[in-house]
């Protein structure tokens, strides 16, 4: 089965957000990186298939 495509528009963007809000669908975060640590998460995200979203976060940036 190949990936699913989509362009999403302002609607479904509002749909899928009163979801998230709502408690409907939960986003899983399987692991969180730094911007620093972008390649890590590249080479964890290429190396299979992870189970949840992999996180590049810049925030942690800041503290830097």
């Amino acid at each position: 089965m190949g990936q699913l495509s989509h362009v999403p528009n302002s609607e479904d963007l509002v749909f899928m957000k009163d979801l998230v809000e709502s408690g409907k669908v939960k986003p899983i975060i399987e692991k969180q990186y730094t911007l620093n640590e972008a390649a890590d998460a590249l080479d964890y995200y290429s190396d299979g298939h992870p189970l949840g979203k992999v996180v590049i976060n810049i925030a942690d940036m800041e503290s830097e």
